[in-house]
Parts: C-alpha cells; structure tokens; sequence
C-alpha cells in the first residue's frame, strides 16, 4: 500500500465519483480506476461499489476512510512540524539568564513569540561564568551574561553596556550625593561576592579601584541570586558594607527602603552585557532567536519600552539547575 493510493482513494470515496476525483487529481480515470483496484487487491475486500451511473463505499470502504483522513491529517502534521523547524518556526531554545537581566532578556522572549509562537522557550538563572559549561554540554543553547568567553568552542557577541551603581545604606552620609566616584569609598567596605559566580563583574570592579589609585577594603560574602536580594540588603542596611553592581531594573532598590542606589561617575564604570552560543550552530529553533535578540536589545529603541519582568522558571537541566547557587 502507498501512500498516493490512499490519497487517491479518499478523493473518490469523498467525491462518490471517479471523473470528478480525478478531475481534481489532475489524472484520467484509467489510471486512478487500477489505483483503487490495487488498493482492494492488497487488502482482499471490494472497497466501493460501482457502477457506470454509481459510486457507493462498501463497510470496508467507510472503515478505510475513516483511518485513511486520520492517517493523512497526521502526516500533514509531520509535514508542517518539519517545515516549521527548517525555518526556524518551531523548536526548541533553551536560555540561561544571569542575574539582572531577566527584564531586558523577556523583551525579546515577548517579540519572538509573537512573530514563532510554536517554539517553545525554556529558561533558567545561572550565573555568567556557570553557563559555559550547560552550553558545551548542550543543556542550554544560548547563555545572556556578563562572561569573558574564550572564543574556542563559542561565540559572542555584545548587546549593551551596563552603568554601575553604588548600593549604600539610606542613613549613610554618602546617599545624599547625586553620584561618586570611587575616592568618595575609600574607607567603605567592598562587599564582593565569590569570583567563581562571575569573574568579568569581580574584576572589573577591582579595576575601578586600581584605576583610581584606592586600595578597597573587601570583605567576600555570600551571593544572592537577586542582586536586591534580601542578603545584600542585610549586609549594606547594617552598614557591613557596600556592593557595586550593574544598575538593572529588576536589581534596583525598592522605593523608601532601607538600601538606596547611587550612580558611580567614572569613566570606566560600566561593563558588557554578551549573548554566548555554541559555534557552527545548526538549529534554525535558536539562530533565528539570535537575530530576534539583535533586532530588540541592539536597536535604538532597546531601552525605550519595558515589559513586565518575567520569573524565571527553571527548565534546561538538573546540572546546570544545582549550579545555580
């Protein structure tokens, strides 16, 4: 049995005509009359009763109708589903976000859908230097971070920068200024959390310090996974210390607390934020996701509209998941 003779046979049985079938099958009668013929051969039961003047389906016939439309209905299906998937349309893409970026990155989550609502978008929150190995194993496909990537087995590319900001205590002296430079923290405490979660920001802001010629008074503490995470707020509320973190929305402190944010004006106080993939990427699923990232947070108007933050909810993989913290 093939599958055109199924096909044939369904024009004819829905039609209850031999000339209109093949009319519509672009065929002579002849040919689509043994199609048929064959068709009941192979099975060893009449499937339409005919005549010159009637066409009438046997029990047989009715049966393979009813099996035939589902069996092409479904391939049909596969048919799409792999269309779909050559050109990027459906699929999977598999995101790791790091912390604070959640908001930029559902900008881009919201467009894609709307232009592939079939590809399933998956996330999860991992630290910068934690998604290098989820995307070499595969357990993600693409990483949004602040990492310093060897270019080896992976590809980057720059989104934005991000500016710094000072998270200070609201009773302290220092969160009355409109901004500071990093002489104004000479004698704060640098809260820093541990280098392994993100060297590039550990580094960076030790820079800062050797830039302007300050040695910082560190005290290594836990990392939360929020930047404005309850921890962080314990230890800058109970003057411990101060942290210097990138000024994202969702990491901003919350109006009238006890922590405030205060911009850091110097001139080499930002830091680039990156998208990192596998090289020699083959799923359309996630190179046509690359070009929505390019096409949102790399436009003039990237930072004009927000959209809600979206919560990221775990999904690539166990491994990845417990190095989260």
């Amino acid at each position: 049995m093939e599958f055109r003779q199924l096909r044939y046979f369904v024009a004819v049985a829905e039609r209850l005509s031999f000339s209109k079938a093949a009319n519509e099958l672009h065929l002579t009668v002849p040919p689509l009359s043994r199609q048929i013929r064959q068709l009941e051969d192979e099975f060893g039961v009449p499937l339409l009763v005919r005549d010159r003047r009637h066409v009438a389906l046997t029990d047989a016939g009715r049966a393979l109708l009813r099996e035939a439309r589902a069996l092409i209905a479904q391939t049909e299906r596969v048919s799409d589903c792999v269309r779909l998937a050559k050109s990027g349309e459906a699929g999977l893409v598999r995101m790791g976000i790091a912390p604070g970026l959640g908001e930029r990155v559902s900008r881009v989550l919201v467009e894609h859908s709307k232009k592939y609502p079939a590809v399933d978008l998956q996330y999860d929150e991992i630290f910068s230097d934690l998604q290098i190995e989820p995307l070499l194993e595969g357990d993600i496909d693409i990483g949004f971070g602040r990492s310093i990537v060897d270019g080896a087995r992976l590809d980057s590319e720059i989104l934005f920068e991000e500016k710094f900001v000072v998270h200070l205590s609201r009773t302290s002296l220092l969160a009355r200024r409109r901004t500071l430079r990093i002489r104004d923290l000479a004698r704060e405490t640098l809260l820093l959390p541990n280098r392994q979660f993100c060297a590039a920001l550990y580094d960076k802001t030790l820079e800062l310090y050797a830039e302007a010629g300050i040695p910082p008074q560190v005290l290594h503490v836990p990392l939360n996974p929020v930047a404005n995470g309850d921890s962080q707020i314990v230890h800058v509320a109970s003057h411990k210390g101060i942290f210097i973190l990138p000024d994202e929305s969702s990491g901003r402190p919350h109006s009238g607390g006890e922590v405030v944010a205060v911009p850091l004006d110097e001139p080499n106080a930002k830091i680039d934020v990156c998208m990192i993939w596998r090289k020699n990427e083959k799923s359309c699923a996630v190179l046509a996701f690359l070009e929505s990232v390019r096409r949102v947070l790399r436009s003039p108007a990237a930072d004009a509209v927000l959209v809600p933050h979206v919560s990221l909810a775990a999904s690539p993989s166990a491994k990845s998941r417990r190095e989260l913290r």
